[in-house]
């Protein structure tokens, strides 16, 4: 029986980063999805009453980031000084702050304020923080921190390929650099075979 087991929404999100690094270093892992409706009987159940959660036997490991800087290191990807790490946590935090952007619409309720978000991240937002990322991808080797694969990437690329399910946004399709972000991630050992066979979400 697999020692990880990763429980999240049955989609990709904040769960895809994790699954990314547990491929990545070859774990098999049970890849437990909530069904949406049966989120409200189960969050009780959570440590914080929020998913994603990670369980490595008797251990649980909760908050996303922290997961992935945990199993970082054992994967091989975490920084190898203060400053490597301190580049890797400066690039997770802005595209954190995006993603915080795209959780802010998501759980907004009224339809009119609910539009206008849309508008501002499709136009705005987005522009903004993808044009940083694509002169970052551009000066740094293609990889957005210390010319190097990281975690970064898995977690980026992991968590925006939910973006054109959720706003119609494929970000491969306007930032080339983003692209080629992408698909060297989709093809990384692990990476590749996970891309193939998980279930098919739309975000």
């Amino acid at each position: 029986m697999p020692e990880y087991k990763l429980t999240y929404f049955d989609l990709r999100g904040l769960g895809e980063p994790i699954r990314f690094i547990l491929s990545y270093m070859g774990k098999e892992f049970i890849d437990n999805r909530i069904p949406r409706e049966d989120w409200p009987q189960f969050k009780g159940k959570t440590p914080f009453g929020k998913v994603p959660f990670l369980e490595i036997g008797d251990k649980v490991l909760y908050q996303s980031l922290a997961i992935l800087k945990y199993l970082a290191p054992q994967a091989g990807l975490a920084g190898n000084n203060p400053e490597e790490t301190l580049e890797i946590d400066m690039v997770v935090g802005a595209y954190g702050d995006l993603a915080s952007e795209l959780s802010r619409w998501i759980r907004t309720e009224n339809p009119n304020d609910k539009e206008k978000l849309k508008e501002t991240l499709i136009n705005e937002t987005i522009p903004f923080y993808m044009s940083k990322f694509e002169t970052i991808l551009k000066n740094n080797g293609g990889y957005l921190a210390n010319g190097k694969l990281s975690w970064a990437e898995l977690y980026v690329v992991g968590h925006s390929s939910s973006l054109s399910g959720f706003l119609g946004v494929d970000l491969t399709n306007k930032y080339p650099f983003w692209k080629e972000l992408t698909e060297r991630v989709h093809s990384l050992p692990g990476i590749k075979e996970w891309v193939k066979k998980r279930p098919d979400t739309p975000f």
